[in-house]
């Protein structure tokens, strides 16, 4: 008997203090999942409670770095929205960017999305390339937190390496010619580069894509130094201008030859 007394109270006390928690929550989400630079941002949540004069303080974070902060009224209904422009040198690297709300004492809500500043490599650096017997090729680049230094094309892993000398943080933004490096699966569609810096594998952002090229952006850290773009096919060791030397070399080995039978005829 007591013990049924005991488990009615213990539900009671459930019953009566779940409702308190639930009156904490805060909810957010944003309109799409990623963005690119000078897009318009809209934030918006519901709280289950409203706290008159108690506003919704915003955060936007990169990498661990505050990007943005506003703090946003409550609707009498719960509700609260608010628009960030993605633009300004905070808005700097690519990749994911976390949202964070807070309301009242410990009730917090998180999401995530991703953004990538826009890369106008035409009106950028170019960089000449030695591909040994396939001659040269341009890269066009640019970069945010250092200086290339070199780059070289490495056949037997299918990679281009790019060296740069690092003093920030930063992001190095490349158009690989799909007729020098290329990442394609089995189908012949697109596949994924695997980059690696320094030895580690690193994420990076692809902004731009056609027939010709392919424009990705990789974030590095100071100090770091080899950057290694990997696919699944690279430039051949004889390339068309090897073949095309090759063929002049050919055709003037006939002509000497056909000379040399005529001097005996």
């Amino acid at each position: 008997m007591k013990t049924g007394i005991v488990f009615g109270f213990l539900s009671l006390l459930v019953v009566f203090t779940l409702p308190v928690f639930a009156e904490s929550l805060i909810t957010v989400e944003t309109d799409k999942n990623s963005y690119e630079e000078g897009d318009t941002i809209v934030i918006s949540g519901k709280v289950s409670t409203v706290i008159s004069g108690t506003p919704v303080t915003m955060q936007i974070f990169s990498q661990g770095n505050l990007v943005d902060i506003a703090q946003i009224m409550v609707a009498e209904d719960g509700s609260y929205s608010h628009t960030v422009i993605a633009e300004g040198p905070l808005w700097s690297k690519t990749g994911e960017y976390t949202v964070k709300v807070i309301f009242g004492e410990g009730n917090i809500a998180e999401t995530q999305f991703d953004f990538s500043p826009k890369s106008d490599i035409s009106a950028t650096s170019i960089f000449e390339v030695d591909a040994g017997n396939y001659g040269t090729f341009d890269v066009k680049y640019s970069i945010d937190g250092g200086i290339v230094k070199n780059m070289l094309v490495d056949e037997d892993i299918f990679a281009l390496i790019v060296v740069i000398e690092s003093t920030d943080d930063g992001t190095v933004s490349l158009e690989i010619p799909r007729e020098v490096l290329d990442a394609k699966k089995q189908d012949k569609t697109d596949d994924s580069f695997i980059i690696i810096i320094d030895g580690i594998e690193a994420p990076y952002q692809e902004t731009i894509t056609d027939s010709n090229s392919r424009i990705i952006t990789i974030n590095f850290e100071q100090g770091d130094s080899d950057i290694e773009i990997i696919g699944t096919t690279i430039i051949p060791e004889f390339g068309t201008i090897a073949v095309m030397i090759l063929m002049v070399g050919i055709i003037s080995m006939i002509v000497v030859s056909k000379n040399k039978f005529q001097m005996f005829a």
